[in-house]
């Protein structure tokens, strides 16, 4: 399987609220509320770490999860929100946006 590399789009507006996030589409106003698992994917996500990276480093370290089960889950999560245009997803590493 080819790594995945994720980045946050800048078609989104979001706002900390406490420990959650809330991320809206300004594509197609789609809103989604981040909190653990969630939001330490969406931290993590520089467009130059792959997403089996991220799984170990931020979500298998944290959470009492499998490595297989975490990735299956966020390559599913991750692919959701770039349907909505909220994570870019690539199989290079992009460019950094900063």
């Amino acid at each position: 399987m080819n790594p995945l590399y994720i980045a946050r789009s800048n078609e989104i507006a979001a706002r900390q609220l406490g420990d959650e996030l809330i991320v809206m589409s300004t594509r197609d106003s789609t809103l989604f509320s981040f909190s653990d698992v969630g939001l330490a994917i969406w931290q993590a996500a520089d467009g130059r770490t792959s997403l089996e990276d991220i799984v170990k480093e931020k979500v298998c370290s944290t959470f009492d999860v499998s490595p297989e089960q975490a990735l299956k889950d966020a390559e599913g999560f991750v692919r959701e929100l770039a349907g909505h245009g909220i994570l870019i997803v690539s199989d290079t590493p992009l460019p950094s946006s900063g």
